[in-house]
């Protein structure tokens, strides 16, 4: 059966081939051959279709064949740029109050300044990687038609739950490009193998697509699992499916107009309440090297120190996260980078006692005056790789911790949002808000009441829970904080105070590389 950790040496399988239909529209960047028939011969049984799944899953965790560099999925990029848990948090975190970082890698101090452009070589890669990972899921898919299947003699009816699986990853990666960059190139397994230049989707129709597609495999019968268990934790069950939709729902009005907060609040209760995802009572142990056994992480990109070698993901987290005084060693890290600190923006939403502050303080200045040194702003080693007895991850440089896509706080916190504004119930969002908030200060004595529930006050909440998952550039657009005046914070705008930034930065820019192979893309507005 599928394996729980994804191993490195198993990804060869997907050296031997070339994919056809890509939705980049600059072939020679991926690792596709678009004249290349696919090899019949790699589709044999089940197992051969269960192994590419793992292909699927291990793209959101791995970046190439050999690990942790060498033989890159996408070509022409540095394999971190690459990686997909590193670039996507980067676009989410490194463009708010959350992060910052000192380094001067081409491109990176452009998202905190809000000063990026079309040729960002870090926008380019997660750009390409979220592309790249639609292609494989295409192919999965155009290759798992029942006739396809008929004609290999596979009778397996796993191959359907196979399938639904790589529907799910494909809308995971369609709603990723769908609030990065809105319009976006789009294909499916429908479209020719070939040399093809995909058309350019609204975002609005995106949407639509994303939710049909959802739904379809979670009202199929016996295509994803109920829930997780030991056996297939990291793969997508109808829970995840329901998380993914109640994320689409919660921020519709950004992508299509209208608001769906009655959708968002039923897809957000289904988790809680008809799934029983379970909650886990040490908030820490979420982010830990054995976070696997953690409740409450509906989806998660798993990693392994020895298994899933990368130097993106969650050793990105922790080696970027160490520096000044901090020893690796506290942290199960041999690593030491000393980039990621955050803003007193974010430090100042906690109150004394709020044990989800997990901050370094010694020797870091809560100020930033000069955001290229290292020990200006507090340090974040919220992701560690020991284990919650303290013991250390099986790698000391790779880290074995998980990174939660879906958590099951972000449902309470999505259902409360949604009641705030006119859908769902008013106490019972108060009572899923405070059950955070007692396991946060370890007491009953800081809820809130139905009186105090506002949207700033959820906007913080999910600040001070959600921080460092990459949620909050998407929160802040949600509640058009992101951009203008209304909220600025330390070097907002490339200045120590804040300065208000333009509007159309709400989109990233489709990348020159693209625009240019493509003529049937056209630039989102500003760039």
């Amino acid at each position: 059966m599928f394996i729980n950790k994804i191993k490195t040496q198993a990804l060869a399988l997907f050296a031997m081939f070339c994919l056809g239909t890509s939705c980049v529209s600059d072939l020679d960047d991926v690792k596709l051959n678009p004249n290349q028939e696919f090899p019949s011969n790699v589709f044999k049984n089940a197992e051969s279709y269960n192994q590419f799944l793992g292909k699927l899953y291990g793209g959101f965790a791995l970046t190439g064949q050999k690990g942790p560099t060498g033989d890159g999925d996408v070509h022409g990029i540095d394999e971190g740029f690459s990686s997909y848990v590193r670039g996507y948090w980067k676009l989410q975190e490194l463009t708010t109050e959350e992060a910052v970082t000192n380094w001067g890698d081409d491109g990176i101090q452009d998202l905190h300044s809000h000063s990026w452009a079309a040729s960002n070589p870090i926008i380019n890669g997660i750009y390409q990687r979220i592309f790249n990972q639609i292609a494989f899921c295409n192919e999965f898919l155009r290759q798992s038609v029942d006739s396809k299947l008929s004609e290999r003699g596979i009778t397996d009816k796993v191959v359907q739950q196979y399938r639904a699986e790589a529907r799910f990853l494909r809308a995971l990666c369609y709603y990723h490009a769908m609030d990065l960059f809105g319009n976006v190139p789009f294909a499916t397994e429908a479209d020719p193998v070939g040399s093809f230049n995909p058309p350019q989707i609204k975002r609005a129709d995106l949407f639509k697509f994303i939710e049909k597609e959802l739904k379809e495999i979670i009202a199929g019968e016996d295509l994803l699992s109920n829930s997780a268990t030991a056996v297939n934790y990291g793969r997508a069950d109808k829970r995840s499916a329901n998380a993914l939709l109640a994320k689409l729902y919660l921020n519709a009005e950004v992508y299509t107009g209208t608001a769906k907060w009655n959708e968002a609040s039923q897809a957000a209760l289904t988790v809680i309440e008809t799934l029983n995802a379970g909650f886990n009572d040490n908030y820490a142990n979420l982010f830990k090297a054995d976070n696997d056994h953690a409740k409450g992480i509906l989806f998660p990109v798993r990693f392994n120190g020895v298994e899933t070698q990368t130097w993106g993901g969650t050793t990105f987290l922790i080696a970027a996260s160490i520096g000044g005084k901090m020893d690796p060693a506290d942290y199960g890290s041999d690593q030491k980078w000393g980039g990621l600190r955050t803003t007193s923006a974010l430090v100042n939403k906690f109150s004394a006692g709020d044990n989800r502050a997990i901050f370094y303080t010694n020797g870091q200045s809560l100020e930033i005056n000069n955001i290229s040194e290292f020990t200006e702003g507090y340090a974040v080693p919220k992701f560690v790789n020991k284990k919650s007895n303290g013991e250390n991850g099986t790698h000391k440089t790779f880290a074995d911790t998980d990174f939660p896509l879906c958590r099951l706080a972000d449902m309470y916190l999505t259902y409360a949002e949604a009641a705030v504004n006119g859908a769902g119930n008013k106490a019972k969002a108060v009572q899923l808000i405070n059950k955070l908030r007692e396991r946060a200060y370890g007491n009953a004595n800081h809820g809130i009441l139905v009186s105090d529930l506002t949207n700033d006050l959820i906007l913080d909440e999910r600040a001070r829970e959600l921080y460092w998952e990459g949620y909050r550039r998407t929160d802040l657009i949600r509640h058009n904080k992101f951009t203008g005046g209304d909220y600025v914070w330390p070097w907002k705008g490339g200045v120590k105070a804040g300065k208000p930034t333009s509007d159309y930065m709400k989109l990233f820019p489709i990348p020159t590389s693209d625009l240019g192979a493509n003529p049937n893309l056209v630039q989102n507005p500003g760039y």
